[in-house]
């Protein structure tokens, strides 16, 4: 299954490990269960400390296997060939059981062997999606470091059975002991402050007993990200704020217009960001909501936790959000058919009628790819036409199993108590009101920019973007902003990345010709 390139690569890998390791398989007669055993034998053969072995065992998954230390048992499981986006983790599992140690601070590693309990964590998962594999990692992590804790990665596209039993409509989907804890992407620390209930309270108090920012960034995508590195360039105190580092180029798969990469995807792209801020004297303060700005010789900023900050100047590049339909039935059924991430839930939707409203890029895009596993699309566009780039309507509309509805208004998403089984629209030409029967409904209509804490303090444009100047500068002294929650056209990456460069550029040269006085005096590097 792995071809020489993949191998070589693997085996340098596996050089690294220190204990030997116990790949132990489950298999039936399946032919899922004949590529397991092929792929897992050439994998064992790359390594003197790597055995393979099946057992008979009462394994309630078939195929699957697990990776033990020899001597002991690690609780990492794999239930589904783990190609695709999950290669990563099961090189990952390998190399942490097998004693190398991960790239996590000694303080996380800490925070998980303290946890008291049992737990037993079941991820379901599609290879197609591109925020899976964070939370099977930082689960597998867990059940290496703490013996109490055990993990499954579950493919549901293999183990269909399991996601009608378990009503699973959007991925990853983690239960714990047997109950839903969480959907969506989650990292190690997001996962741990949810079993630590301390953890937050502890954070808050670290926070709040730090010193005064020359700079303080809110925000940590690609428009925080630069301007956190082009204020630690300055040699000023720097500080980053961000609810989820990355944003919502974690949520994008594929980037082909970002200048000097041909493609790239947008985890690649955030991890090579927050190693790049991490490479500056940057303090980066993660799972941190901003909740209010209180403008003054020293801003501050009050966080959701109850902690605050005082900086003396303040970049805010918050982004943007997915625009929701706000018709009833939306929420209600949000993760049960109503998804916004075609590539991750895409493959969940196999062979049933699903729905995609918008009718830009994004919808289109989507259309294209899921009616390639879908039994039949259905896009919905508001205005009279698609608006999407001219190569990609071609392209949907070269597809046999789509149907395009203009001039459609979204108003219910109906369902039977546990899932989507249809949704309502208004045909805005005549009026009247039609439905259509479908599984699933994928909501592609842009973006809404995160300013809600901001409401009543900083100048706001009608649609509840910042309005900023040329050089960044908000309606607040020592305020600025940058990225997809301001004014500036054309919401892309690379353009974040320069408009936050730019407004940490406005935000230094604000402190350097404010007056001197004992509360905005910086100190520059040497």
């Amino acid at each position: 299954m792995l071809d020489a390139a993949i191998k070589t690569q693997l085996q340098n890998y596996l050089d690294k490990i220190t204990h030997s390791v116990e790949i132990i398989a489950s298999l039936d007669h399946s032919e899922k269960s004949q590529e397991m055993r092929s792929m897992l034998q050439e994998i064992a053969a790359l390594s003197p400390r790597l055995s393979f072995e099946e057992r008979n065992d009462d394994a309630e998954r078939k195929p699957s296997f697990a990776l033990n230390r020899v001597g002991s048992k690690s609780g990492v499981r794999f239930a589904g060939i783990p190609m695709g986006h999950e290669f990563t983790s099961l090189v990952l599992a390998l190399l942490q059981v097998g004693g190398h140690p991960p790239k996590v601070s000694d303080d996380v590693l800490e925070q998980i062997r303290q946890l008291k309990g049992e737990y037993l964590f079941e991820t379901y998962i599609s290879l197609s999606c591109q925020n899976c594999p964070e939370v099977v990692q930082a689960l597998n992590l867990m059940a290496v470091v703490n013996t109490n804790i055990q993990h499954v990665m579950i493919d549901g596209a293999l183990f269909q059975e399991e996601i009608k039993q378990r009503q699973i409509m959007a991925v990853p989907s983690v239960f714990l002991n047997g109950e839903i804890f969480d959907q969506g992407r989650m990292t190690l620390e997001e996962i741990l402050v949810k079993l630590d209930t301390g953890a937050t309270a502890r954070a808050a108090e670290t926070i709040d007993a730090k010193d005064v920012f020359d700079m303080l960034i809110i925000g940590g995508g690609p428009a925080g990200a630069s301007a956190a590195i082009y204020s630690a360039r300055k040699g000023i105190r720097t500080g980053i704020v961000a609810q989820r580092f990355g944003g919502q180029v974690l949520d994008t798969l594929s980037i082909e217009n970002f200048i000097s990469m041909k493609e790239t995807e947008g985890p690649k792209l955030v991890s090579a960001l927050e190693q790049h801020v991490k490479s500056y004297d940057v303090d980066v303060m993660n799972l941190q909501r901003a909740s209010a700005i209180i403008p003054g010789e020293l801003i501050e900023i009050k966080l959701d936790s109850g902690a605050s900050l005082k900086a003396k100047s303040v970049v805010i590049a918050t982004g943007a959000r997915w625009r929701e339909l706000n018709v009833p039935g939306e929420q209600t059924y949000r993760n049960k058919g109503v998804a916004y991430c075609p590539h991750c839930d895409g493959p969940l939707f196999k062979g049933k009628p699903v729905a995609v409203v918008g009718g830009g890029n994004s919808g289109v895009e989507a259309a294209i790819d899921l009616a390639g596993m879908v039994s039949h699309v259905t896009l919905l566009e508001f205005d009279a036409t698609l608006r999407a780039d001219e190569v990609l309507q071609r392209k949907l509309r070269s597809l046999q199993n789509v149907t395009i509805i203009t001039q459609a208004q979204t108003t219910e998403v109906i369902g039977d108590g546990v899932k989507v089984n249809g949704m309502r629209y208004t045909d805005r030409v005549s009026g009247q009101s039609k439905s259509l029967e479908l599984e699933g409904i994928f909501v592609q209509i842009g973006l809404l920019p995160n300013t809600d804490w901001l409401k009543g303090t900083v100048a706001l444009s009608s649609r509840g973007e910042i309005e900023i100047d040329a050089k960044g500068q908000t309606s607040i002294p020592g305020v600025f902003a940058a990225g997809d929650v301001t004014t500036v056209p054309y919401k892309q990456i690379i353009i974040a990345m320069g408009e936050g460069s730019k407004a940490a550029l406005g935000a230094f040269d604000h402190l350097i010709r404010s007056p001197v006085s004992s509360t905005n005096t910086i100190k520059l590097a040497a």
